[in-house]
């Protein structure tokens, strides 16, 4: 029986797409730091999903980053209709500047917003690094326009003037876990930098003291605080947008 030709179009574009992907995973690992963290991580990460109850390899990843607590979550799903469930939280082991958003070149601030990985580079001056999209969207009306900043990442050796730096051996199993969710087909993987860890009192105090001295970051912290309490409600991820004046709009 001959199928009917849009089902063998779907078939090929099935086939094409996770071709593509598996090629992904496949051109990562020619660079030998890839290949060395597949080889030392991808093991133990499978046993911790297994254990936790997971699939494996993760499909969908969420990361959650706070200042002021220094952590970076690894959030996972196994399908897109599932809630998310903590995967595994690593330390942020340094970090410039203050509390407050990246606003001009060479503030040394961390960004703090809503962004997803668009870089993922094997070959890295700080061992392995996911590429953050700063400026996104908000930076672009608020930040200055001439020099916003740029070249924003997850990385490695623990050294920063405004990223978020893990160390060595952790953020080789971040970069593995990223490189197999794209190799799974999720092509936005999103990134939430929030300042704190929103209702731990004497961080929520420190946070409200930086805000009568910056009255303009309130309404960045409001929404934040928003898109947190909504993900912290069912573990779904709200829906960001953002308006012409910069502002973000939680959903």
């Amino acid at each position: 029986m001959k199928l009917p030709f849009c089902i063998l179009m779907i078939v090929f574009l099935l086939h094409d797409s996770a071709t593509a992907q598996s090629g992904f995973v496949a051109m990562q690992k020619q660079y030998p730091r890839v290949a060395n963290a597949f080889k030392h991580k991808e093991d133990s990460l499978k046993m911790h999903a297994k254990a936790n109850g997971f699939q494996w390899p993760l499909k969908q990843l969420y990361f959650r980053a706070f200042k002021a607590e220094g952590k970076l979550e690894v959030w996972a799903r196994d399908f897109i209709v599932d809630s998310f469930r903590l995967f595994k939280t690593y330390a942020i082991c340094a970090m410039s500047g203050t509390l407050g958003p990246k606003r001009i070149s060479g503030d040394f601030q961390v960004p703090e917003g809503f962004y997803s990985i668009n870089e993922f580079n094997p070959q890295s001056n700080y061992h392995l690094s996911l590429g953050l999209n700063y400026p996104n969207a908000s930076d672009k009306v608020l930040s200055d326009k001439q020099q916003p900043g740029n070249d924003i990442y997850i990385h490695g050796a623990c050294v920063t003037i405004g990223c978020l730096p893990l160390q060595n051996d952790p953020v080789e199993e971040v970069y593995v876990l990223a490189t197999l969710a794209k190799g799974a087909g999720q092509d936005f993987i999103p990134v939430h930098i929030f300042p704190v860890k929103f209702g731990k009192t004497e961080r929520q105090l420190w946070l409200e003291t930086t805000i009568k001295d910056k009255p303009g970051y309130s309404k960045l912290v409001s929404s934040m605080e928003k898109a947190y309490h909504l993900f912290e409600q069912k573990h779904r991820l709200p829906v960001v947008a953002v308006n012409k004046q910069g502002d973000y709009l939680i959903f």
